[in-house]
């Protein structure tokens, strides 16, 4: 009964890190009306949340009764870099070559990475259940993205189908490494320290490569990115994490495959952007992909 009931809390916690990751991408919409760059977004949503996430360390991490050799250290460290750092880099800059609907059916790859990467070197079991899952689940997406998907002969198009698909790699070694590090450092001082990682990363870029002005924005645009740092970064990150110490990896990208529709219906309520028939055809197949995964056997 026990295990039913802390499995009950994985779902529910994945189910809203999801969408309020996904609420990203209208925050960045309503963002990009003040003519701000990429870069400097992303530069904003890490500067805003980087106080919080050292703070929570400062706090918990003297509480903390694990206790990680330094190796672990490094891994988190690396764990970091391509976390939340390297996978939104390289999609990022594949979505300069491809458009979003391939994007996201690249990117939707991951939970199939999650689980062969589990196999491969953890000597996980994958499921029937699981790999049912994963079928319906990326017959969704297809169905969704399938009439977005044009596709261009140009060489360009290999270069980015490759970043982006090197993102959904780099992520997918992130869930994986999150599964076996949290039990070690626990669920909120292990997503801490990777997303400060992951903030200094961002931090030195723009320190290296850029170094204009950010400091001449309209006052709504720092209220947005703020809204972004709180609702979008630092509280999914900790749901996300805990429902992976939960439910494991591999069921969690699962249900992570939810990401891309929760966009589309957000965008719908908040952007006005339209909501087809077959995105909702989509997202029901996607549902029942999640629900095949998280089903309680009897």
């Amino acid at each position: 009964m026990k295990h039913t009931k802390l499995s009950s809390y994985g779902i529910i916690f994945a189910i809203i890190g999801v969408v309020l990751f996904s609420a990203k991408a209208v925050l960045v919409k309503l963002a990009y009306k003040y003519d701000i760059s990429s870069e400097h977004l992303l530069l904003f949503r890490m500067l805003f949340s980087l106080p919080f996430y050292i703070g929570v360390v400062l706090i918990k991490q003297r509480k903390n009764s694990q206790e990680a050799r330094k190796k672990d250290y490094l891994w988190i460290l690396f764990f970091g870099i391509i976390g939340y750092y390297l996978a939104s880099y390289f999609d990022f800059l594949g979505l300069q070559y491809i458009k979003a609907g391939l994007e996201r059916i690249i990117l939707f790859l991951y939970p199939t990475l999650v689980i062969i990467i589990s196999k491969v070197f953890l000597n996980k079991r994958i499921s029937n259940r699981q790999l049912q899952a994963i079928l319906i689940t990326y017959i969704g997406v297809l169905i969704t993205f399938w009439g977005e998907l044009q596709l261009e002969n140009t060489g360009n198009l290999y270069l980015g189908a490759i970043l982006v698909f090197m993102s959904a790699l780099t992520y997918a070694i992130y869930i994986v490494g999150s599964g076996w590090l949290i039990p070690k450092f626990g669920v909120i001082v292990f997503t801490s320290y990777a997303m400060i990682v992951s903030s200094l990363c961002i931090i030195l870029q723009y320190v290296i490569f850029d170094r204009t002005d950010i400091l001449s924005y309209p006052l709504e645009l720092y209220l947005i990115c703020i809204a972004m740092a709180i609702f979008s970064t630092i509280i999914p990150s900790y749901l996300v994490s805990a429902a992976i110490a939960k439910l494991g990896a591999s069921n969690f990208s699962i249900i992570a495959s939810l990401g891309p529709f929760s966009t589309i219906i957000l965008a719908y309520f908040f952007l006005g952007e339209n909501l087809s028939l077959i995105q909702i055809v989509g997202t029901l197949v996607v549902i029942l992909g999640i629900y095949i995964v998280t089903k309680r056997t009897e």
